[in-house]
This record gives structure tokens, sequence and C-alpha cells, in this order.
């Protein structure tokens, strides 16, 4: 009788939804895991936190891939897990160009949606068509599971078993942005539209209408529809990796939070010669040690992974140093009086304003409010929740820190309190987080959120992959295909796990 080989050894770096999945898969399917990460909860950017009776999302507030064939239902399902309970958004996003009183709402109906987007902008339906028939080719081949950008025969091998005919529609549109589009159909003029779809892309993709991909656009623009749709979490954000913990817990993974990886080791600077473990040191007690593994997955920024490597590889390094800045964030949360918000007010919406000013920045406002008995407020409460983006680099040079984040407070408030009714008689607390904040709480690089940007250079075959230059070490997160949100990270961890069950399976 023969003893079955160890399984190999593996440290997830994050505890992010991205790590956490591809810890409890790849526990689930029999392996070693060991989960690090430098905060107090797990769940990253879609973590929470409490104040005053009040359960606030950090970042993420919306959920994609929990309908049948959805990621989170795929992946949920083969751990043997439930789904958490969800409502749909309906509409996914009600929006508010400047001087508008009647919000563009995006209907979870593709028809009412279409009949909106008629109504809402005229002559613009080949367009729209378009972006429909982008999504349905680019949904089916997503739904086959191709790996994006290959890197070796089994990559190329799931790519090309992922195309179908129907998926030859999409291949003259590699190249496009969503600004070329609408040039090639005469609508670049169309002042409501393009803000519109600035206000979105930039919202889902990073970047405006005129530097997003066009094919992820059509996905970002048309998952919010039945039968895919974003759905409202009941209780938290939190629950989606609660459940990934406990199922890591259940099939002998290991997770410490309050542990900060410092360093990955890849000895002789050689990409073939695999990585052999992670510094690590406890936050609590400042105790530092050599943690050995076989194979790492790193659930951090591709600007955090280089930065972690012993010797980085030259041509990655200078591949991440010439991205564009990516995004941070300003993220006001109030906790409110149920009076502040008004009647039929949806769970999210989206404000334009004009107008210049010192913080420019906060023209736009990404609102999510709670909805009653959805476990994030008392009775007769709600919370409300708005980002905007900003450029990280003001807030690390600026010369007085607390009075800028005062500043963005006040003029977020000031500019809410034109749908709400934010009077201090129904604030209850107020609390904002900057890229400062994000970054000591995530250890994202200087506090960028949302990935890189869905530009052509980075977008899907051009991205970066799962797959770094060093052998045994994996990539997951928005930084890499397909990108951002929940579903997304959760997409990056299946095929990590994916990859190393066929290397090491």
């Amino acid at each position: 009788m023969t003893n079955s080989p160890k399984p190999p050894k593996i440290i997830v770096i994050g505890a992010g939804i991205g790590g956490l999945t591809a810890a409890a898969l790849l526990a689930h399917r029999g392996y070693s895991v060991k989960v690090y990460d430098q905060a107090i909860v797990p769940g990253g950017c879609a973590s929470t936190f409490k104040r005053r009776g009040f359960i606030f999302d950090v970042g993420a507030t919306q959920v994609a891939g929990l309908e049948p064939g959805g990621i989170h239902h795929r992946i949920f399902e083969e751990l043997e897990i439930p789904l958490p309970s969800a409502s749909p958004c309906d509409p996914a996003c009600a929006v508010y160009l400047p001087g508008e009183t009647e919000p563009i709402n995006v209907w979870r109906d593709p028809l009412r949606w279409r009949e909106e987007q008629r109504r809402q902008f005229p002559g613009s339906d080949p367009f729209w068509q378009l972006m429909r028939t982008l999504f349905r080719a680019s949904w089916a081949f997503q739904g086959r599971d191709p790996v994006l950008p290959p890197r070796n025969l089994w990559d190329l091998s799931r790519l090309v078993g992922a195309v179908r005919p129907g998926t030859l529609v999409t291949v003259p549109f590699t190249f496009w942005t969503v600004g070329d589009a609408l040039r090639w159909f005469g609508l670049d003029g169309d002042r409501r539209l393009r803000t519109f779809l600035d206000l979105q892309l930039k919202l889902y993709s990073q970047v405006e209408a005129e530097d997003t991909a066009l094919l992820y656009a059509a996905t970002a623009l048309g998952v919010s529809q039945d039968p895919q749709g974003l759905y409202h979490l009941q209780g938290s954000m939190q629950v989606l990796s609660d459940r990934l913990q406990q199922s890591l817990a259940r099939d002998g993974g290991t997770l410490q939070m309050g542990h900060r990886v410092e360093a990955i080791h890849n000895p002789n600077n050689s990409p073939n010669h695999p990585v052999t473990g992670v510094t690590v040191r406890n936050l609590k007690t400042e105790a530092t040690w050599t943690d050995s593994a076989d194979l790492i997955v790193a659930n951090v920024t591709v600007q955090n992974l280089v930065q972690l490597l012993d010797y980085p590889p030259s041509g990655y390094h200078r591949r991440v140093d010439k991205l564009p800045p990516a995004s941070g964030a300003f993220v006001i949360y109030l906790g409110v009086d149920a009076a502040a918000i008004p009647a039929d007010c949806p769970p999210h919406l989206q404000f334009f304003y004009d107008g210049e000013g010192e913080i420019a920045e906060n023209n736009s406002l990404f609102v999510s409010v709670s909805r009653p008995g959805d476990g994030r407020a008392s009775e007769g409460q709600a919370t409300l929740i708005a980002s905007s983006f900003t450029d990280v680099r003001q807030w690390w040079t600026c010369d007085d820190y607390d009075q800028l984040k005062d500043h963005y407070t006040q003029a977020a408030i000031a500019r809410l309190n034109g749908y709400f009714d934010l009077s201090p008689q129904h604030l209850i607390h107020i609390e904002a987080a900057t890229p400062r904040s994000f970054a000591h709480f995530t250890g994202r690089e200087a506090g960028v959120v949302g990935g890189l940007g869905q530009r052509i250079s980075t977008f899907g075959p051009f991205g970066f992959a799962n797959r770094t230059p060093i052998s045994n070490l994996w990539l997951v997160g928005d930084c890499t295909h397909p990108g951002e949100g929940t579903a997304g990270v959760s997409y990056s961890a299946y095929t990590v796990v994916r990859q190393i069950d066929a290397k090491f399976g």
C-alpha cells in the first residue's frame, strides 16, 4: 500500500472576496490552505462596520451573479453552502442628470428598460441594439469559462473551447471604445446620453465612455437586466465573506486576521524558480516570521504585488509602473432618521451636479440607501452611503488632511440635501472615508479602489493574467479579468482554482 502525496500547501494573501473565494474552493477540493489578512474582519472592500446601531457597507453595495448559473450561485453550490437572502434591485439605479428632477431609471425588465432608453435618448436605438447584441454574445462566451489572457496551452484550450460561431460577432469590436461606437452612430454630440454613459461606466469600469472598452461596457450596462440582475443583500455585504469563511473553516482551512504579509520570497530571481513562502507580521504583537508555501495566491493589486516580491520581474514591474493612475474613493456614511428618506426612494441613485469648484470631483455621487427590515438599521432609521471618485494623490500630499476631509464631507451633505432631508434633527451619525482610510484598512496601495480601469490596454485579453511570471504565484482580484465587483473577483478566483487544480489536482 502506498501513501497518497500530501496536497500542496497554499498561502492566500488577502481575505477580500476574491481571496476568500479562492481559499474556500481550494480547501473544499482538498488542498491545505492558510489565509492572512491585515484587517480585523474579512471582506476587504466588501466588508462592513457598525456604528451606533447602524451597519454600513464599506464599499461594494450591490451584488451580481446570484441568479442560477451566476458565478456566486455556482461557487456556493460547489461549496454546498446556502446563497444569502437578497432582493433584486429594480431599478438597478436611478440616475439624475444636472438640473433634472426626473431620473433615468435602469429597469430590471429588459422591455421596460428599452422603452426608457427610447424615451430618454431619442435616436439612440441602433447604439443600444449593438450593446444588446454584444452583451448576449459576450455573456454566453463568459459563461463557458474562458481564461483571459491565456498564458499556457491549458489556458489557451479553455479560451478556444469557449468560442462559438456566435462569439465572432464581437471580434470586429475588440479594439473599440464606447466613444468609438457613439461616433459610429452619430451620437457623440448627444450630451445627455454621453453624460449618462460617463456616470454609469465610471461606476463600473473606472473610466468614462471615451476610454471604456466597448465589449466590457456591453456587459456592465447589460448585466442589471433580467435574467441576470443586481441584488441587495439581506443583512449586509458581510454575509458573503462570512459564509465563505465558514466554508473555509469547515474544510480545514485557516484564516488569520490582523496578520500582514510583508514579502513574497522568490529566490534566485528566476521565473522558473517557484515561490517558497512569505514573511508575516502579527500586527498586535509585532512579531514576524517566515511561513513556507508551495503555492501562493495573492488577492492584492498589481502595485502591491511588485512591492511584495523579493525580485519582481523587470518587464512586469515596468508594465505596472506605466499604468495610468488608478482612482480612489471618498465615501460618506450617514445614519439617519427614516424621515430623511423620500417615499419610494430606490435603493441606488446616482447624481451629477453642474458647476466647478474646489471639489469638482464631488460633482458625481453614487448613493446606496438601506431598505426597511434589511438589517442595516433599526426600525424608523436608515443608512445612506454616498461615494465619489477622487484622485488619491491629493489625499497624501495635502497640507491639512482633516480640513480637506471635512470640506468633502460638508459638500457631500449639502448636495445630498437637495434630494434627502438631511436637516440636523434627521442626522444621527456622520462618518467619512478617504483613500487614506482604504489604504489603512485594506492595505491597497495608496487606497485605490475598483481595479485598473477597463481601457483597451487593460481589458480582457490585454489585461494582467492570473498566472504571474513567477512559478506557483497567482494573482486574483479586480486587477485581473473580468474586473471589479464581487462577481468579477469571484470569477477571477474561480479561474485560479481551476488552473491550480489542472496543475496539481
